[in-house]
């Protein structure tokens, strides 16, 4: 398996994969070095992160490998549906998976998504509107929501 860390952001993230695709992209938390060479297999990962951010790319085409159980793939795989800019309420999330009382299942698989930005679970908000939980932190899911968001939200301190 293949790893490198790149500069964000919101932090180093570590991203890790092989030819079969790419397994993980995770935030961190602590102080990891950031990679001076780059995988061949985690280039185009990479490419793609860096123009993401650069505000010059709204999905993304990679081939995608994470490990999980069959009903979390699922899940992921649904998250992969909701469009740049938009979020979806866990409740609506579990519809759209056809079974309205899975949203506790459909929210832990959320949070177990192994694919920081790629797969975006942090498009996905509470039923009342509010950011609730977030593997990155909540001020990493506001920052992302922000940063898709045809309106960006100024502070004023």
């Amino acid at each position: 398996m293949d790893a490198c860390c790149i500069e964000t952001p919101l932090g180093i993230a570590k991203i890790t994969g092989n030819s079969q695709g790419i397994y993980s992209v995770s935030v961190l938390d602590t102080s990891e070095e950031v990679s001076s060479t780059i995988p061949e297999a985690l280039l185009n990962c990479v490419t793609q992160l860096k123009a993401y951010f650069n505000n010059e790319l709204k999905s993304f085409d990679l081939k995608l490998n994470p490990e999980g159980t069959t009903f979390q793939k699922k899940v992921w795989k649904q998250l992969e549906t909701i469009p740049y800019g938009k979020t979806i309420s866990y409740l609506d999330l579990a519809k759209q998976l056809g079974d309205v009382k899975a949203i506790r299942a459909a929210a832990s698989a959320n949070g177990k998504n192994p694919l920081w930005i790629i797969v975006p679970c942090h498009r996905v908000i509470g039923s009342d509107g509010s950011l609730t939980g977030y593997a990155g932190g909540i001020h990493r899911k506001q920052w992302l929501l922000n940063h898709e968001s045809e309106y960006k939200q100024q502070t004023l301190f």
